[in-house]
């Protein structure tokens, strides 16, 4: 369309400047016919005849009309010349435009064209990795299909040898439980054994560590007899002790409590006596009170000591808890032994 504009243009144009060299080619025969002053000029023959005044007006006045025509007509197709060149112009810079707009989309083009290879280069690529994945993974497959059947034949060999294992687990787990059995019988006999060779002994405790620095232990327990149950001395004379010591041997200075003092009888119905005495009352000695209780092995003693808060409890609900040997807990309530 621009194309037709600008050919429309070029020939009006040509069509002006045509008409322009006519009206001079016009101009240039009259005024070659008469002279400046309205007289008649030279011509060819002398005997053509003479022109009248007022002709010569009128064409004075039609070349007056002619030159004003020819100014007007001067003015607008130089005003259409410059309308012709602006939209010249103005098609020049849309050509430009319309250049550097198809120069961007050939430069567009063709990084497109570029990327689509770039992208057919890296599809192939992708192809090809894809591929070898998947040889790779069929590879990887197989393999692991191999291990599976290896890992399978090899949870048979264990399951047949662990049923075996199992077996001979529970074979051992019955020898075990018998060997328990017999340890604990053993233990229980060993405590027993123990707890026999200590029925003649008496554990006393809270006795203070100064006194039997001044005095041998043996007539401190005399002497604590003396303070506390004298009849058993009235009775019996003379308290034979086989041998009297305290426990643990060495002395700890970290300890706040005084180390427990053992005691061996000679004769059992005294060391009784003396038990069911320390029963009924708290002991003293010299102001300060001491429990007498019954040796016995530390098994036993570990036993006891579970009972001492269902013990302590059963006291405040003013129950008559009591110990028997081992360490069988009994509660005396409504005159029947629980």
């Amino acid at each position: 369309m621009r194309g037709t504009r600008a050919q429309t243009n070029t020939g009006r144009k040509e069509g002006v400047n045509l008409n322009k060299q006519q009206k001079q080619k016009k101009e240039t025969t009259i005024d070659s016919y008469y002279s400046p002053n309205g007289t008649e000029g030279e011509r060819s023959t002398n005997d053509k005849p003479e022109i009248p005044a007022n002709w010569i007006q009128a064409v004075e006045e039609l070349k007056t009309q002619l030159r004003e025509a020819e100014d007007n007509w001067e003015k607008n197709l130089k005003i259409k010349i410059s309308h012709l060149e602006t939209e010249a112009l103005e098609l020049k810079q849309e050509n430009s435009v319309l250049k550097a707009k198809i120069i961007q989309l050939e430069n567009e083009a063709k990084e497109m064209k570029d990327e689509a290879k770039e992208m057919k280069d890296e599809i192939k690529r992708m192809k090809d990795n894809l591929q070898r994945n998947s040889d790779q993974k069929e590879k990887d497959d197989q393999k692991a299909k191999d291990e599976i059947q290896s890992l399978r034949t090899r949870v048979k060999q264990l399951e047949s040898s662990d049923l075996t294992r199992q077996q001979d687990t529970i074979r051992q787990n019955k020898k075990n439980e018998k060997i328990e059995e017999n340890v604990k019988h053993l233990i229980h006999k060993t405590d027993n054994l123990e707890n026999r060779s200590r029925r003649d002994n008496l554990r006393i405790i809270g006795l203070p560590e100064d006194h039997d620095k001044r005095k041998s232990l043996d007539i401190i327990l005399e002497e604590i007899i003396q303070e506390n149950c004298p009849e058993i001395l009235e009775q019996e004379g003379k308290v034979e002790i086989e041998r009297i010591h305290r426990s643990p041997p060495v002395f700890n200075p970290q300890l706040t409590t005084p180390r427990n003092v053992i005691a061996k009888f000679k004769n059992n119905q005294i060391k009784e006596q003396v038990l069911q005495a320390a029963k009924k009352k708290p002991f003293r000695y010299h102001g300060n009170m001491v429990r007498i209780t019954q040796d016995l092995s530390a098994s036993t003693l570990k036993d006891q000591k579970a009972w001492n808060m269902i013990f302590r409890k059963a006291r405040e609900l003013g129950l008559q808890p009591r110990i028997k040997y081992p360490s069988k807990l009994i509660i005396f309530l409504q005159g029947k032994v629980w």
